[in-house]
């Protein structure tokens, strides 16, 4: 493993670390000798999680958090808990998220809040507790989505959420980078086995429609994401700070526009 890429003694923390992307973020930094604490606000997927770290990589100190980020006395609780453990946070991973498809005709108000509160208002909480207990330097990375730049059909609410996250990822940048505090976005393509990518193409069909239209020919996986977070928050990344980087095997250069327009077409 390469010297930057070594998190022994780090304290990671990786909200909505509970499953998909984020669990595989989360065992990336605990293999990479991270401690690390994952937070979502499901106990049994808190448990599980927590239990699937230790087990993989016994040798680090790993920890969970129940919460949601919604919730701002909840988030409170859950960093000071974190405090008590950890003490200090070396890297945080914002992703909470919440994505369901609907035309905006068929899209509630409470709808629409119910994802702008998860993605852009708990990134926010999540950001804004986590401040004090940032090393100086250190790493923030978003999880964000191509819907904050490209317009989809039947996503209305995730592009207006998604769009404000990158966004307060550009501000943090320029707020903090003085303190040595740097904050990327990391914008995953279509990610197979993940729940987010079976809700918008939920048969086996439609998910090989949509790997047809990224340009390296293949949905990506999970660990795509996870080395890109690795190699974000280490020292090798050191000069990269406000950047919105695509992890999606060249999709959003045209195919996610296509895809979706088709899979809008499936869904009606």
């Amino acid at each position: 493993m390469h010297a930057s890429m070594d998190y022994s003694a780090k304290k990671v923390v990786v909200i909505g670390g509970t499953s998909g992307i984020n669990l595989q973020i989360a065992l990336a930094f605990a293999a990479a000798g991270a401690d690390v604490a994952v937070a979502s606000r499901n106990p049994e997927k808190v448990s599980a999680a927590v239990a699937l770290l230790q087990a993989q990589h016994p040798q680090g100190h790993h920890l969970g958090a129940c919460f949601d980020v919604r919730d701002t006395a909840a988030v409170a609780a859950g960093f000071a808990l974190i405090r008590d453990q950890f003490h200090q946070i070396d890297v945080l991973i914002s992703g909470a998220a919440g994505n369901f498809p609907a035309r905006v005709t068929e899209l509630s108000e409470n709808g629409f809040k119910s994802v702008i509160d998860i993605d852009l208002l708990g990134s926010f909480h999540v950001v804004k507790q986590a401040y004090p207990l940032l090393t100086r330097p250190s790493a923030i990375i978003q999880i964000s989505a191509p819907q904050a730049f490209l317009p989809m059909s039947m996503q209305a609410h995730v592009c207006a959420a998604k769009a404000g996250v990158d966004m307060l990822t550009r501000t943090l940048a320029m707020e903090w980078g003085t303190e040595g505090i740097r904050v990327n976005s990391i914008v995953p393509g279509p990610i197979a086995n993940t729940e987010g990518f079976k809700r918008l193409a939920p048969s086996a069909e439609l998910q090989q429609r949509v790997a047809k239209s990224v340009p390296l020919g293949r949905n990506g996986q999970c660990h795509d994401i996870a080395n890109a977070a690795l190699f974000l928050a280490s020292d090798l990344a050191s000069y990269i700070t406000g950047v919105v980087l695509p992890v999606d095997g060249g999709w959003s250069l045209g195919g996610a526009g296509m895809a979706m327009a088709e899979l809008a077409k499936v869904s009606r």
